[in-house]
């Protein structure tokens, strides 16, 4: 939202009061509370008739402030609110300044400003008209902040976002909507970001926050809510990768995903026709094959049409459920199952929550209803502990008979028309109602499979969503302009405090073409997370070409085969917040040719992944600094500097950091094995200090030592399998010379 018409006047109809002189402060244990007049006092005549507005500093972690300003305070507080864990650490607090770890803010003593500085250098502020209390016309009352920027540094995070990579000169609005892939819209809003700076701004509010990031202000960072408060926290790192462990410390760290479920996924796709024949006839297809599959999902139909959702299956459909699911089970898959949280007037549910005061109702006590998804939907008041309740047993049944997840899709339409049953502010629940949404379903998952056996596929989320993985990118279409905006969205959602990530491999509208189909292929197994699926047209790969088939068995055998690589990265995720795939501004955060880059990733820490985005397989991508290594040829390539190539569909650029060790599993044909069984440790150049590297439950220290490598297991030097790639000596099986014990 923009409130200035350029830089020196307000639009028309706005009164805005901004802080002008520092008038005291109010020193407490671990808080500072500044006053500051909207106009300079000069005579004791000054001080009548003019606001104050009051900013508060607190250090809830370390190298953490949260700022809450406001005019008036006495409204009453409003739910629902974001989960921010404090941590109990010294603050030092003086008559103008508050310190939290190495992060210090000061307001100037002069005038009015706010300064943040980190290990005594300035990092961003605000000054001069920076934060605001605007009154409308009509009676509307919002707050603004705005963050100064420095010259070259760029702005990321907000969520999953589809534009451009860097938000530098957009206006972004945190709201959930179900939008598409080819929209300003997003399905994962969060009110989180980052900058090359060096540090990160969570705004703590659930509903909407406006931003305008060098946009109304070129050089500063905006953002407003509605009403007469605003608090946003300032984290410092000092890099990117710092920033987002401690965002996610305040915030959640992602939950461990089961190992079965980064194999592949194939659905139904959305629309299409099937029934178990369908589905046994594709299950079937892929092992004929060898296409290894991991888990079957049922979309939408698998419920009879106008009853989504009463999580019946359709019985002239699928006559025999529990016994279609053992089959698949005894095969070696999972399944999954589409559901919402939108009840149809149709199914039997919809009485149920009537009865029951479980669906959100209007002022009046009517359900509040609306025909579009589906005819006469209401929705399910997650605010009730019943409510809550009554829907996980349903899902709690599912599990029961063997489904082993969902896919939770939706929880983006929510009206702000309505009356919550706890009596949350429907403004602020719009956003923040999909992550009660998630918890529900998660938790049914993780009661009824286990501790590190729950996932979801979910869509929408806010902050904390992160928690509950996976999430995957919405409806994306079968073009390769809708390749790469899914991409950047996923980007985004990573530089947001999200671990895991998926998206439709060949796009959800429309038939991909089949160099479309094989291009995406390779990007979606070098996800964290691979599904197969569509809206009208099937995704099994014969359907497109025989190459199609070639080209995902290579892939998928590439993935299982580096899943103990990929499952130290997911522990990273889980215990560190740090992303499965990473922004290369998160890894590279000193060579600023990565600032922009949004069609290349890092797959965990040591391996450069870019996508190819064209039917004739023309790429160009960037080498940071060093000697990298071709995955599949073994090619060094000396970085910095880019590249401009040109790669059959069986290939994509793949390079392996300068000096990492790749542990390299033994099984091909699925995800979930022991990993330190017969595990190959791959050395590249450059390995200079010592590697740990974990496969399943050993720990491997790989050290460089003249005329070969050393290799500790578990702390006791051994021989290993042991690959060098790129030296003197070819690849050797353990004992041979290249290994000194």
């Amino acid at each position: 939202m923009k409130f200035t018409d350029g830089y020196w006047l307000k639009r028309k109809g706005l009164t805005v009061l901004h802080p002008s002189q520092l008038r005291d402060t109010d020193a407490g244990e671990k808080s500072l509370t500044a006053y500051a007049t909207t106009k300079p006092v000069r005579a004791r005549a000054d001080t009548l008739d003019t606001p104050l507005i009051t900013v508060k500093l607190e250090g809830p972690a370390p190298d953490v402030v949260r700022v809450t300003l406001g005019h008036f305070l006495g409204g009453v507080a409003k739910g629902p609110n974001f989960a921010v864990a404090g941590q109990d650490h010294p603050v030092t607090v003086g008559e103008r300044e508050l310190t939290s770890g190495a992060l210090t803010a000061r307001f100037k003593e002069d005038g009015w400003g706010l300064d943040f500085l980190a290990d005594g250098k300035r990092i961003t502020g605000t000054g001069w008209r920076g934060m605001g209390v605007v009154d409308t016309a009509d009676g509307e009352s919002y707050v603004h902040e705005q963050l100064d920027l420095g010259v070259g540094e760029a702005v990321y995070g907000l969520g999953e976002r589809f534009g451009p990579f860097v938000k530098n000169g957009q206006s972004v609005d945190i709201w959930n909507e179900d939008g598409g892939t080819s929209s300003e819209q997003a399905y994962k809003n969060v009110p989180f970001y980052f900058t090359n700076r060096g540090y990160g701004v969570l705004v703590d509010h659930p509903g909407k926050v406006s931003f305008e990031v060098a946009s109304e202000m070129v050089s500063r960072t905006q953002f407003s809510v509605a009403g007469q408060t605003l608090s946003y926290l300032v984290i410092y790192g000092p890099t990117p990768a710092d920033v987002l462990r401690k965002y996610t410390a305040l915030t959640g760290r992602a939950a461990m995903p089961p190992a079965w479920s980064f194999g592949l996924w194939l659905t139904t796709s959305f629309t299409t026709p099937y029934d178990e024949e369908t589905v046994t006839s594709f299950v079937d297809g892929m092992a004929e094959r060898d296409l290894p599959l991991s888990v079957f999902h049922f979309d939408t139909f698998w419920m009879r049409e106008f009853h989504w959702c009463d999580f019946e299956w359709d019985p002239a459909i699928f006559p025999d459920p529990p016994g279609m699911l053992k089959r698949l089970h005894d095969r070696g898959l999972r399944t999954c199952l589409w559901i919402n949280p939108y009840i149809a007037q149709r199914s039997a549910m919809f009485a149920e929550g009537v009865a029951n005061g479980y669906l959100v109702r209007k002022a009046n006590g009517d359900v509040w209803q609306w025909d579009r998804w589906q005819a006469g939907m209401a929705l399910v008041d997650f605010t009730n502990p019943e409510a809550r309740a009554w829907y996980a047993g349903k899902l709690a049944a599912l599990a029961e008979m063997g489904v082993d997840a969902f896919k939770s899709d939706f929880g983006e339409r929510i009206p702000t028309d309505v009356v919550w049953h706890d009596g949350s502010d429907p403004e602020r629940m719009h956003n923040y109602y999909t992550q009660l949404y998630n918890q529900v379903v998660f938790d049914v998952l993780k009661e009824h499979r286990g501790e590190g056996e729950a996932v979801l596929f979910a869509r929408s989320a806010t902050v904390g969503g992160q928690q509950f993985p996976v999430h995957w990118g919405g409806d994306n279409s079968a073009t390769f302009e809708s390749m790469a905006e899914s991409l950047r969205g996923g980007l985004s959602l990573m530089s947001s405090g999200f671990g895991f990530w998926s998206h439709d491999i060949g796009g959800f509208e429309g038939k991909p073409d089949p160099a479309v189909f094989k291009r995406w292929i390779a990007f979606g197994l070098l996800s964290s997370h691979s599904r197969l699926h569509g809206n009208h047209s099937y995704r099994v790969p014969w359907l497109f070409d025989d190459e199609s088939v070639e080209v995902l068995r290579a892939f998928t055998h590439l993935k299982h085969s580096l899943m103990p690589y990929l499952w130290n990265a997911a522990r990273q995720a889980h215990e560190e917040g740090l992303p499965v795939m990473r922004p290369m501004a998160v890894a590279f955060p000193d060579d600023p040719a990565v600032t922009h880059l949004d069609r290349q990733y890092l797959l965990g820490g040591d391996l450069l992944v870019a996508p190819v985005f064209s039917e004739d397989g023309q790429v160009s991508y960037y080498v940071p600094e060093g000697r990298w290594t071709r995955w599949q040829t073994g090619e060094t390539v000396e970085g910095p500097g880019w590249r401009h190539e040109t790669h059959g569909f069986d290939s994509v650029p793949l390079l392996v950091r300068p000096g990492a060790v790749i542990p390299i599993g033994a099984v091909v044909d699925r995800p979930d094995y022991a990993y330190e069984d017969g595990v190959t440790l791959r050395v590249y150049p450059g390995l200079s200090s010592p590697v740990v590297v974990r496969a399943g439950s050993s720990t491997f220290t790989v050290s460089a030592v003249a005329g070969g490598i050393r290799v500790e297991r578990d702390g006791a030097a051994l021989p290993w399998r042991v690959e060098i790639v790129g030296g003197a000596s070819a690849p050797v099986p353990a004992g041979e010379a290249t290994w000194a014990g």
